[in-house]
């Protein structure tokens, strides 16, 4: 087998590309962690503080609200996935009201230098500031500006055309636009386009240049009121060493007057915040292949040198944070290969083979753990929502009072529910004990009967693993270990965190309340204690679970029964061989009632013509009916979608309301109008219908945000139903998940930059001469230490070979040209 990329014809020549262009990658991983020292807004003497995460002023996610908490805890992450020239992140806490607008509390904001100023991102507490309404401006202007001279003199002629995108000032939720144009002691006035967001002008302004020194151009933007100030819109200025030799012609971004960010210090509160920007430049598959050969090659290799493997050497530069996306690249990697399973095995061999007391087994967060862990999201999700998204509705819509702990027993609580007086505690216990069991029993009845429905490679994964645990711990008295080495991963680390927290896993839209919440806490400790064979009951500090100890005994044989049944799988390796998508094309992505209204030809649209439906979206249609059991009533094919787009709540006076434009096959323009009940909802659909339809042709680059209503469009006021869209559009735009396409080659690429940031260490650990941790890592117990170091520093050799040739590839790439990202539409 060849060892490295200088051996054989996949090595790297630079300058032997190909034709095909750098494709660009560019994705935010978000965590809204949680707040504290937050004001009280309410006169509780509390708050119900939710945050709103914005994009260049779209709002991407909403967390949920936590109830009567100034330090509330979030814990919730998104991945975005963005186009390349996105410019700042927002963060605004808002407190919750019943009646009424939710009050601001605070902002932070992050501009794309501040993100990318560590290449570890940010992780850190930073106070909120005031919103400021002058700071707080969008969109764009469009400009053509010249400079002319004539027998007067130089002259400044400003072809202010239109603005897109721009804030909504006024109840109506939308702005009367007029222009300011600036340039030395000279200024002029457009007029005012009244209730748009998106005003043309199609204006000429012309000013003379007065006696003095070069001046710059500045272009302001303001909302006409007729009662009281005029407000600001936002700005752009020019300086006069780009108006002589480069006059401003096209779309620019506004900006807020200059002015320091202002900080509370502290008297807002802070927020924590996790935030990173992936981004990056992926190579044509070719130049990744040297790497992809060294990869494949420790998952091929002979089990003697996994310790020595390039694998095993990039596992040692990588710990935290770090070590979990790097498992998710290579999951995802290998996914995209048709070799995951391989790849499982190799990881969990390793560990099992280091491995010397048996109820440590990966219990560590260790590459094999976190990859597992990774493969299950990824493989499995599909799979969890059939088993346990019944019975966690269940829990929040029947909203059962359920306790056990007598330190946490609000017998007041249970008052108010029963209606019975105030029952003592021995009955709240009898009570809780009997809604936990039937909710358990439920769950349980799920997991062991749902063998059959778990994914292929899950159950291969497991069966591997169970095999290499069982050689390695034979005995008699070890006879458990298998069962919970499958468990371990299968119950503890994803059954009960979906229990736990069900809106990370996709099976709630929003967060448990307090009560409920605490309910799913007790439903996860009761399946994790299955999980563990009921091998811990009694001996921890919680003691007053003892009531469910039989319940929990009961199940740990059927739980047995159910683990044989899942390795029980016949198959050698994974069907299909390498893909591209973790799900068919047939399989239902996403499905729930929206309200639905097509566009009419005429009349004048209200509310009552939306009517309610029931959709279902695949890789292939957008169907919908007049309920779940009900057969699908029409369907809209994936393929003819131009565009996905929100929708100005002017258009209908509606919130959350997005578009589906489509084309068929005769070449004629639709669009199909549906309302969410969230902003999280719509946000989810938008990125769904965005994914599925991403490989299609001829996408709009921009359309109306608006409806064509009384005989013209709501948004941009233009009178012709056939006018050019004045919104550019958002494809690119989508919410990370875990129906994702496959990309092996951005994998690839992901593995390189996380080899690039342990270049040094790999380096000084493995090559250096005499290198003291090297030879004593080197002694793993298989082969000797001088034979186990020479093995990992030839493996150490051809990973830097690999990255210098990837170097070599990225620079040729960007002296051609190719690698350079051009301004443009998000959509682009």
């Amino acid at each position: 087998m060849p060892r490295g990329p200088a051996s054989g014809p996949g090595r790297l020549l630079p300058g032997k590309f190909g034709p095909r262009a750098m494709a660009k990658s560019c994705s935010l991983h978000i965590r809204v962690v949680e707040g504290r020292a937050l004001p009280a807004k309410d006169v509780s003497g509390s708050s119900d503080p939710y945050c709103l995460v914005k994009v260049d002023d779209e709002v991407v996610a909403r967390t949920a609200t936590v109830w009567r908490s100034l330090s509330p805890f979030w814990g919730e992450e998104y991945t975005v996935h963005l186009p390349m020239d996105f410019h700042h992140l927002a963060f605004y806490v808002l407190d919750e009201d019943t009646v009424g607008h939710d009050d601001v509390i605070g902002k932070v904001s992050l501009s794309r230098e501040a993100i990318t100023a560590d290449p570890r991102g940010i992780d850190s507490w930073i106070n909120l500031s005031r919103v400021n309404p002058d700071a707080e401006v969008q969109g764009e202007v469009r400009l053509a500006v010249q400079l002319l001279q004539d027998a007067r003199g130089r002259c400044l002629r400003c072809h202010l055309l239109q603005a897109r995108d721009l804030a909504p000032r006024d109840i109506s939720g939308t702005s009367d636009p007029f222009a300011r144009v600036f340039w030395g002691s000279q200024s002029l006035e457009s007029a005012t386009i009244k209730k748009t967001r998106f005003p043309h002008w199609d204006e000429v302004l012309e000013l003379r240049e007065m006696p003095g020194g070069p001046a710059p151009l500045r272009v302001e933007l303001w909302d006409w009121d007729m009662v009281g100030k005029n407000d600001f819109l936002g700005m752009v200025e020019f300086s006069p060493q780009i108006l002589q030799h480069k006059p401003p012609n096209g779309w620019f971004r506004l900006h807020p007057f200059p002015r320091a960010e202002e900080d509370s210090g502290g008297g807002l509160g802070a927020l924590r915040l996790k935030v990173r920007l992936a981004e990056d430049r992926v190579l044509p598959s070719r130049c990744y292949q040297p790497l992809m050969a060294l990869l494949l090659e420790s998952v091929r290799g002979p089990p003697e040198e996994d310790t020595a493997s390039p694998l095993a050497v990039l596992e040692e530069l990588t710990s935290g944070d770090c070590r979990q996306d790097l498992a998710t690249k290579l999951v995802k990697l290998f996914l995209g290969q048709g070799l995951a399973g391989p790849f499982l095995d190799y990881l969990t061999r390793r560990e099992v083979a280091r491995t010397t007391d048996p109820n440590t087994l990966f219990r560590s967060n260790s590459l094999a753990s976190k990859a597992v862990e990774q493969f299950m999201k990824l493989v499995g999700m599909h799979y969890l929502h059939e088993v346990l998204k019944p019975v966690i509705n269940r829990v929040f819509e029947e909203k059962k009072y359920m306790e056990l702990d007598p330190g946490k027993m609000d017998l007041g609580r249970a008052r108010r529910i029963s209606f019975k007086g105030t029952p003592s505690e021995e009955q709240v216990r009898e009570t809780s004990l009997g809604l936990l069991t039937g909710y358990l029993g439920l769950i349980v009845d799920a997991m062991v009967a749902s063998a059959g429905r778990c994914p292929a490679a899950m159950r291969l994964a497991f069966r591997r693993l169970q095999q290499r645990v069982e050689e390695r711990f034979p005995g008699a008295e070890h006879q458990d270990v298998k069962y919970l080495a499958v468990s371990g991963f299968l119950f503890l680390r994803f059954f009960a965190p979906a229990i736990l927290t069900p809106k990370l896993f996709a099976l709630r839209d929003q967060h448990a309340d307090p009560q409920t919440g605490r309910s799913l806490l007790l439903l996860a400790k009761a399946v994790q204690s299955i999980g563990n064979l009921g091998q811990q009951l009694g001996q921890g500090k919680e003691l007053w679970m003892a009531p469910l100890h039989p319940f929990l005994l009961q199940s740990v044989a059927r739980v047995k029964d159910f683990l044989d049944q899942l390795v029980d799988v016949q198959v050698d390796e994974e069907a299909g061989g390498p893909a591209r998508a973790l799900v068919p094309p047939s399989l239902t992505v996403r499905e729930g009632f929206l309200l639905k209204r097509k566009e009419e030809p005429g009349g004048l649209a209200t509310c009552f013509a939306f009517k309610k439906r029931y959709f279902r979206l695949s890789g292939e249609t957008l169907s919908y009916a007049k309920g779940p059991e009900c057969q699908a009533h029409a369907s809209i094919p994936v393929p003819h979608i131009r565009a996905v787009e929100r929708v100005d709540e002017g258009a209908f006076q509606l919130p959350h309301v997005m578009q589906v434009v489509t084309r068929d096959g005769a070449g004629t323009p639709h669009t199909t109008y549906l309302q969410c009940k969230n902003v999280n909802e719509l946000n989810q659909w938008l990125s769904a219908l965005r994914k599925a339809s991403a490989p299609n042709q001829d996408k709009l680059a921009a359309c109306h945000p608006g409806a064509f209503r009384g005989g013209r469009w709501t948004c941009c006021l233009q009178a012709e139903r056939s006018a050019a869209g004045c919104s550019r559009t958002h494809s690119a735009v989508t919410l990370g998940d875990w129906s994702d396409p496959l990309d092996p080659d951005a994998e690839a690429q992901m593995v390189y930059r996380q080899l690039l940031l342990g270049r040094d260490q790999l380096r000084m650990k493995f090559l250096e001469e005499s290198h003291p941790d090297a030879a004593e890592e080197a002694d793993t117990g298989q082969g000797s230490c001088p034979e186990a170091l020479a093995r990992q520093k030839a493996a150490a050799a051809r990973l830097l070979e690999v990255l210098e040739d990837l170097d070599r590839a990225h620079d040729e790439f960007q002296w051609q040209g190719q690698g350079k990202v051009a301004p443009g539409p998000w959509g682009s």
